[in-house]
């Protein structure tokens, strides 16, 4: 797989995280595609694509102790191309599961701002209806008790609401912190990448410098 196509995916899911932060007309739309994309066959196919992205991380995996156990067998140390080949399986495979780390945070982000929603409403709800129990005067001493029992169950109901969605908005509040370190992260992984393409043209110019001095 390309590491530029890796790359363009993990900035893509990078970028969804950071829309998720704000409350802007963008986050709205990109929650509306996601629930499109959740319905019917969207998550089979989600799941086929994470599987396959999966099946070729644990190939870039094996493919580089292949390498490592064969050099090990020859004589211990690494050549110049079993370097290159090795820090491009390992340099894949840590791509692909940072890929599959920020698919799944998306996911989760996604489904903690539909359920506060979905209580913001409830409660806004909860909170019309005993407003109109308490602007209702019943003749009857009896339905008074009645609706004041009812008042206090909803009133109970909201205060229990109210701490759901304070719950929540501290687990979204890590979510951003998560997020903040998944950005740390990729920017060491993008330093790394570019250590190792320095790397990669020091070893392929000693390469040439062998080729060139090995007798015709």
């Amino acid at each position: 797989m390309q590491l530029q196509l890796l790359f363009a995916l993990i900035f893509a899911e990078m970028a969804t995280i950071v829309v998720f932060l704000f409350r802007t007309p963008l986050r709205r739309l990109v929650i509306i595609v996601l629930d499109r994309t959740k319905r019917g066959r969207g998550p089979i196919v989600a799941k086929t694509v994470a599987a396959i992205l999966f099946a070729v991380m644990s190939t870039a995996v094996y493919n580089a102790a292949a390498v490592r156990r064969r050099c090990l067998l020859e004589g211990g140390e690494l050549n110049p191309t079993d370097h290159i080949l090795l820090a491009r399986n390992l340099l894949e495979a840590s791509l692909l599961g940072f890929s599959l780390f920020l698919a799944l945070m998306i996911d989760r982000l996604h489904h903690y701002i539909r359920e506060l929603r979905v209580r913001r409403k409830k409660m806004e709800s909860l909170k019309k209806q005993t407003r109109v129990f308490q602007d209702i005067k019943p003749p009857a001493s009896e339905e008074i008790m009645v609706l004041e029992q009812e008042v206090s169950n909803l009133q109970g109901r909201v205060k229990q609401l109210e701490a759901q969605i304070e719950d929540k908005t501290k687990e979204a509040t890590g979510a951003e912190a998560d997020a903040e370190a998944l950005k740390m992260r990729s920017e060491e992984f993008l330093l790394e990448y570019g250590r190792l393409l320095e790397e990669n043209q020091a070893l392929r110019s000693q390469l040439q410098f062998l080729d060139h001095r090995q007798p015709v």
